[in-house]
């Protein structure tokens, strides 16, 4: 039995007051001796995406989910002129890991969770125990082709108008559709969680954030042979559980990581990118069935 989930918030990386979502076992006497679980979230969400995941994870693990800078209510002062690029992002988790005193843990990726996560490892591979993708790509075949084309062509040439293209993709309309297509049954999709992420891209400079986010992703993709490198090297323990209907990251991208790490296993659900809004019971038990049979 888990105890109840806590919100926290912790200074770090000079300034940043990183929010987070926390949970144990109701039994736990020594957090800091329990195995932890990191939950990196993706665009345009934040750690409410895992606030169902979370207690049916933390029976057993102590449970972690922190809002990246630029969403949730993780606030970032505007005198830290924080350059918001997946750099940053990656830099900062490390300081939040170093303030909680992290040092092994094993990471469940989504979205932009993947990058920073592999961003991460590249610099610490020590410290990922093992790697749970949710529809978390490192794989250019990963990419589906119709949500990315705009993105690709603006990084190819960044002309005004392909930037100001762009900002369309924070509209409601589109916000939701990240939610609820390839849904097997959009119903049982909450509205509150998309228009909680559509208002949160509201706040002043909010928009101009997320662009920049799109704009740098670019250099993760770059960064994918450096990843895939990084699997085969040390080969972390790989659960790939994946919205077989996503069209932002297709399932190629989850049968990819077979090329450089041959024993992970890779699990399809019937979902769409928002995966846990629909198939939570089928993720949760395939992530406690993978933990348990890795040693964790």
């Amino acid at each position: 039995m888990a105890a109840p989930t806590q919100v926290k918030t912790v200074t770090v990386d000079n300034g940043i007051d990183v929010f987070y979502r926390e949970a144990v076992p109701a039994s736990s006497k020594d957090d800091s001796a329990l195995p932890v679980v990191l939950l990196l979230h993706g665009f345009p969400s934040s750690s409410f995406q895992y606030r169902d995941l979370i207690p049916r994870l933390a029976h057993k693990y102590r449970v972690i989910a922190p809002d990246l800078p630029g969403y949730g209510f993780t606030v970032v002062p505007e005198a830290r002129k924080y350059e918001y690029t997946f750099a940053s992002i990656t830099n900062t988790i490390i300081s939040f890991l170093d303030a909680l005193k992290i040092a092994k843990f094993a990471v469940y990726v989504f979205d932009y969770g993947a990058p920073t996560a592999f961003r991460l490892a590249l610099r610490r591979p020590e410290a990922i125990t093992a790697l749970i993708s949710q529809n978390g790509n490192a794989y250019v075949e990963g990419l589906g082709a119709s949500f990315w084309a705009p993105l690709q062509d603006a990084w190819a040439n960044p002309t005004p108008e392909k930037v100001k293209a762009l900002y369309a993709f924070l509209d409601l309309a589109t916000t939701k559709s990240q939610y609820v297509t390839g849904s097997p049954d959009p119903s049982v999709i909450p509205p509150e969680v998309y228009h909680l992420d559509y208002y949160l891209m509201t706040r002043p400079g909010n928009a101009d954030i997320q662009v920049g986010y799109f704009l740098d992703y670019k250099n993760n993709v770059a960064l994918y042979p450096e990843f895939q490198n990084y699997f085969r090297t040390h080969r972390p323990p790989t659960l790939a559980v994946w919205g077989k209907n996503d069209q932002i990251f297709v399932p190629a991208g989850a049968e990819a990581f077979k090329r450089d790490l041959p024993d992970a296993v890779i699990k399809f659900v019937d979902a769409g990118h928002f995966a846990l809004e629909t198939a939570l019971d089928e993720i949760s038990g395939e992530i406690l069935t993978f933990l348990a049979r890795v040693g964790i």
